[in-house]
C-alpha cells in the first residue's frame, strides 16, 4: 500500500468521526422509497442518479467501491441488488455495517484500497457504483482497467470525477469567499505543496488528493475499454466557486464494450 493510501485511511476514519456529508448514513425514509422501487442515489455531491443509468438492480451484482458510510450500498442492496462495498476506512466500513442492521440489510464489507482489486475474479459484477473518490488517488488509468477486468459482459461503471480546475485556487482565500489562481494542474498534494504546508495538512488529517487531467479522467475510462454513454455535472456547495465553475463534478456511466 502506498504512503499516502494510509494517510487517507486515516483521514477518511477522521472524517467518519466529524460527520462528514458522505458519512452519516441514509435515512429510514431513503431505504424504503428504494425497497419501492424509487432509488434516489447520488455519484456527485447534490445531483440524483438518472433512474435510467441504474436499470433494474434486483439480484444484480454490484461493486460499491471507496463507497462506505451506509449510504450507496445500502440503497442499492434496499432495491434489490447482490451489494458488495469496498472502502478504506475502517470507520467507513463500520457505518455500513451499522446502517444495514438498522434496516435489516445484507452486504458484504471489505476494508481495502481501491487501487487493488486483485482480490475480485474477471467478470465478477454486473455494475461497479463509485462514488467522487478518484481525487484520492495517483494511479486512476489502473483503476478503470482492473474495473473493465471486473466486470461482466456489457457491465456498467458509475464514476464521479473532480474537475481539475477546482485544484487552481487558494484553499484559504475560497474560504473566506475569493478565488485567487494559486497552483497549476494536474495538481497533487504531495509535489505542488511545499513541505510545510504539507505536514500542515497531515496533522489536522486531511486527505492527500490528486487532479488528473481530463484525458485521463474522461479519456481514460475510453482506453481502458468502455464506451461513455451518459455525463452530467453537479455544483460543489461552495458559492463562490459555484458562480465561477458551473461543473465542478461530472458523474459517468460507461459500458464495458471490450
Amino acid at each position: 500500500m502506498k504512503e499516502y493510501v494510509e494517510m487517507n485511511r486515516i483521514a477518511w476514519d477522521h472524517e467518519s468521526e466529524r460527520g462528514n456529508i458522505w458519512t452519516d448514513g441514509c435515512t429510514h425514509e431513503a431505504v424504503m422509497d428504494a425497497k419501492d422501487g424509487k432509488v434516489q442515489i447520488i455519484l456527485t455531491p447534490f445531483k440524483n442518479v438518472p433512474a435510467a443509468w441504474l436499470g433494474n438492480t434486483a439480484d444484480k451484482k454490484i461493486l460499491c467501491l471507496a463507497c462506505g458510510g451506509g449510504q450507496q450500498g445500502i440503497l442499492l442492496a434496499a432495491s434489490g441488488a447482490i451489494v458488495t462495498v469496498l472502502d478504506i476506512s475502517i470507520k467507513q466500513i463500520e457505518q455500513e455495517k451499522k446502517v444495514a442492521e438498522r434496516e435489516g440489510l445484507h452486504l458484504e464489507t471489505l476494508q481495502g484500497d481501491m487501487l487493488d482489486l486483485s482480490r475480485f475474479g474477471d467478470e465478477t459484477f454486473d455494475m461497479i457504483y463509485n462514488p467522487t473518490s478518484t481525487c484520492f488517488i495517483d494511479d486512476i488509468l489502473s483503476v478503470y482497467t482492473q474495473c473493465n477486468r471486473i466486470l461482466k459482459k456489457d457491465g456498467h461503471l458509475l464514476t464521479s470525477v473532480t474537475n481539475p480546475v477546482l485544484y487552481m485556487f487558494d484553499e484559504k482565500k475560497e474560504r473566506k469567499g475569493k478565488l485567487s489562481v494559486k497552483y497549476t494542474i494536474p495538481f497533487s498534494d504531495t509535489k505542488s505543496l511545499s513541505k510545510k504546508e504539507l505536514e500542515k495538512r497531515l496533522r489536522k488529517y486531511d486527505t492527500i488528493e490528486f487532479s488528473h487531467t481530463l484525458d485521463l479522467l474522461l479519456g481514460g475510462i475510453c482506453e481502458s475499454g468502455f464506451s461513455i454513454t451518459g455525463i452530467y455535472s453537479d455544483s460543489s456547495g461552495c458559492e463562490i466557486l459555484d458562480s465561477f465553475v458551473h461543473d465542478c463534478y461530472l458523474a459517468v456511466r460507461a459500458k464495458k464494450c471490450k
